[in-house]
């Protein structure tokens, strides 16, 4: 826009340069604070070896590949105009500057987005980002008091001052700062607006000086921010705070100065444009060379490396700043300076890009698995010749249905937190009573069984005393906030430090559960993706949703107009955001379980009504204990007070795997005294076996071998699989009858099995909702814990359900949209093999 006629000089007039650039200069001296907090030297520390080596190759060789290149441009441009009279050495410093230098904040968010930060190859560059940008910094410092000093003693009395107030900002400034901070408790509870305003003072006054002993004043920001304390999210909350004015207000205003002062009509010649390819290629080929070698030489394989190195090649906004440093200093001419944006943009737009095509997802775990050893390099094949095909799927899904969940991954969600606690605790008393199970076997003398049948149809496996563990995941959103991009670098301490988390810790050791925690900081459209991935990670057989009151993947609770916390799920919130991550985890959890938990109070009644205090007569302490409210009812906070917690909990089985999962994870929960069960077998008509329930079956299996204790299978070789077709209802009876039998006696006593026949005409979604309201309004006194349904989805059990068109499936849906009073864990199998 700049070469339509008087645009810039309407625009921008001459008049209103001089403030134009004032304000500009102080967004970049903000920028580069905001630099320095970003810049965790804990990082360079902890992986020093390969990140020196790294960093090192990637600044030499583009280093000395721009001091090569300098030669030719010193002596084709140097009578351009506004070019101050420097010597070749200074020039040439400047130039292998300019190529060797790395945008560490551009990488980082490229490392984010590209959710590369955990992985070998993030920890690296971020590593080796870490020195690049440090050294850089220097050396550019180093460049600019040569510039601008008027003699060798004036560049030497330069470099001792600035390396003088370095050591005072490190051992004065920063311990007397530390001490502050700690007084005042800002690293525990963050910064207060006096800290605030005393940490830009800092940076303010730290780039005057830096500017007034000639060096520039954007190197005492930066070194401002790097004495800046990481502990406690320190750094973090400070660029929370002023991020959006620096990069909303200040920064654009530099943009536009830059954009000023590059004119693209000056590239009007064939030797202009050659020097144009040639120093991308430079800068480029430079830094990919570099980094790939010295990550090569540190036993990275060969296409890691190469990732190492074109993320080593980014310049971004950083590449802009040395350029405008340059051209203020008269060091590059306008001409030369179009020339390097030019090359800054190329390299910048195609990092990202060929990254994500040196190092796919799939790369990533293929290379995972081979350094495992789990996996054949050349083949992708298991290692030992085992094959993975269709029919291993369906053995080892039918093995994970056999079993009792020993680990399950738990989205933990805020808003969400007192349902899930709720449900923890009950898993809590399965833990105490198996635990109770391992003490008294312990002191008791028992044969070991000679067969251990892994089929759906043996659920004897519910006596297997291991304990159960959770680990939780609490997922917040990756924005394009430069503190955001922090918090993913910093994300172990915050797995340590966040709260929602550290509750469930201590809920998990009170209630005897055993309980781990992270955080993860991705974007939302990874969010799906990312618990599926550390369901695989952790082993845990079972992924645990919460669903969203809202429908949105937001964790703020809401009220609504009459001041009451909402409980119920509207249509919007069932078809909303939310349902659309539920979905993205149904159809691609293929190995693992996924229950879908919709809370309406279970645990207790969590409506609450906000009932502000009216001037009463003052009541004494004496009197206080006879003006409670009746039965158990909070007058300050309109919450019904819970006194004991019963859980009565109603199974609809079909014989589905959805069902059989479902119910596998209810007898689990049934451990715990305070759980009664109902179980109404839906039997249905014979009809065509499909795909969903048409499964070969060992021999132990079949209900012949269920009640001849054995003795068919006594002559079958441990390892010899015979297959045979059972039909539909007789496997679906045979399961019962098996749970019936395999249930303990202190479990038996509150688990109530029944058989209801179905024929063609009968609608399930209308009985199955008057059943539920029939056991679910059969509430003792001192019952209100909250209830619960349990059902499988049944998604592909068309013949059951006429397909399931939400997340909940059909029935889910209809109990939902019926207002039973119970909460509702909708169960969907692992789909491995299924052919779903």
């Amino acid at each position: 826009m700049g070469r339509i006629p008087h645009f810039s000089d309407t625009i921008f007039p001459a008049s209103s340069m001089p403030s134009f650039t004032l304000v500009a200069n102080l967004g970049l001296v903000l920028f580069l604070f905001l630099v320095g907090l970003e810049v965790d030297l804990r990082h360079l520390v902890s992986n020093w070896r390969i990140a020196a080596s790294v960093g090192f190759a990637g600044m030499a060789l583009p280093f000395g590949l721009g001091c090569a290149i300098s030669y030719g441009l010193y002596h084709s441009f140097r009578e351009d105009a506004n070019i101050k009279p420097i010597s070749f050495g200074t020039y040439m410093l400047f130039i292998a500057i300019a190529m060797a230098i790395t945008a560490f904040p551009v990488l980082c968010r490229i490392l984010t987005e590209l959710k590369l930060l955990g992985t070998p190859v993030g920890i690296i560059v971020l590593s080796a980002g870490v020195g690049n940008d440090v050294v850089g910094w220097v050396l550019l410092a180093l460049c600019v008091a040569l510039v601008n000093a008027s003699s060798g003693v004036t560049a030497v009395w330069i470099l001792l001052t600035g390396l003088g107030y370095t050591l005072f900002l490190i051992f004065a400034v920063k311990p007397a700062f530390m001490y502050v901070l700690k007084r005042t408790r800002s690293l525990e509870e963050g910064p207060s607006q006096g800290i605030i305003a005393l940490t830009l003072m800092i940076a303010l006054t730290s780039s005057f000086f830096t500017g007034i002993i000639g060096i520039h004043p954007i190197f005492g920001a930066f070194l401002a921010g790097l004495i800046c304390p990481h502990e406690g999210g320190f750094a973090i909350k400070v660029t929370e705070k002023i991020e959006d004015l620096v990069s909303t207000t200040f920064l654009p205003l530099y943009f536009a100065l830059s954009g000023l002062s590059t004119n693209l009509g000056l590239l009007d010649s064939g030797l202009t444009w050659a020097y144009v390819i040639g120093v991308t290629c430079v800068a480029f080929f430079g830094k990919v060379i570099g980094a790939t070698g010295a990550a090569r030489a540190n036993g990275l394989v060969w296409r890691e490396s190469f990732t190492i190195g074109a993320l080593m090649s980014c310049k971004g906004l950083v590449e802009l700043i040395v350029l405008n440093i340059g051209l203020s200093a008269n060091i590059l001419s306008q001409r030369t300076f179009t020339i390097f944006v030019v090359m800054a943009l190329v390299t910048t737009f195609v990092t990202t890009p060929l990254t994500a095509a040196l190092y796919p997802p799939w790369y990533q775990k293929k290379l995972e698995a081979w350094k495992r050893g789990e996996i054949d390099w050349d083949t992708g094949k298991p290692s030992g010749g085992v094959e993975h095909d269709s029919a291993h799927d369906i053995i080892a899904v039918e093995k994970a249905e056999a079993h009792q969940f020993s680990k399950l991954l738990v989205y933990l969600r805020l808003d969400s937190m007192p349902g899930l606690l709720s449900l923890a605790a009950l898993l809590g008393g399965a833990n105490e009573r198996a635990s109770d199970d391992q003490a008294h076997s312990s002191t008791t003398s028992a044969t070991p069984s000679s067969s251990r049948a892994a089929s759906f149809s043996h659920p004897r496996h519910i006596k297997s005393t291991r304990l159960m563990s959770l680990h939780a995941v609490r997922l917040m959103p990756l924005t394009d906030r430069e503190s955001s991009v922090m918090s993913v670098t910093d994300v172990s301490s915050l797995s340590i430090l966040d709260p929602v988390v550290n509750t469930f810790r201590a809920f998990g050791r009170l209630h005897s559960v055993l309980v781990s925690g992270e955080v993860a900081i991705v974007p939302e459209t990874y969010y799906a993706d990312t618990l599926i991935s550390r369901a695989s990670d952790t082993n845990s057989s079972l992924i645990l949703l919460p669903w969203s009151e809202t429908g949105s993947m937001s964790e703020h609770q809401t009220l609504s107009t009459d001041g009451s916390r909402g409980g119920k799920l509207t249509p919007a919130a069932m078809a909303g955001q939310y349902a659309d991550f539920v979905q993205q985890v149904l159809s691609s959890s293929r190995e693992k379980h996924v229950a879908l938990f919709v809370n309406n109070g279970f645990g207790g009644d969590t409506t609450a009504t906000y009932r502000p205090r009216l001037l009463s007569r003052t009541i004494t302490g004496i009197s206080v204990v006879d003006d409670q409210e009746p039965h158990g009812y909070d007058n300050t906070s309109g919450v019904a007070l819970t006194r004991q917690h019963k859980h009565r909990i109603f199974v609809p089985y079909f014989g589905s795997h959805d069902d059989r999962v479902a119910v596998r994870f209810v007898l689990q929960l049934a451990r715990d005294p305070r759980v009664t069960v109902v179980l109404v077998h839906y039997k249905l008509p014979s009809q065509t076996e499909d795909n969903d329930m048409d499964l070969s079956l060992s021999p132990a299996a079949t209900p012949a071998s269920t009640h001849n204790n054995g003795s068919s299978n006594s002559t079958n070789k441990a390892n010899t699989t015979v297959t045979e077709s059972i039909p539909l209802h007789e496997r679906h009876v045979a399961f019962v009858q098996a749970m019936r039998s395999s249930l303990p006696t202190d479990i038996a006593g509150r688990v109530t099995l029944e058989t209801t026949l179905c024929d063609e005409s009968f609608n399930f979604e209308r009985e199955i909702v008057e059943r539920a309201r029939a056991e679910i309004g059969r509430r003792t006194q001192d019952a209100g814990a909250g209830d619960l349904v349990v059902l499988g989805r049944n998604e592909s059990s068309l013949h059951i359900h006429g397909g399931g068109d939400t997340c909940l499936g059909k029935i889910g849906t209809a109990l939902l949209r019926a207002n039973v009073e119970a909460s509702l864990l909708v169960v969907q199998a692992a789909t491995a093999g299924r052919g779903r």
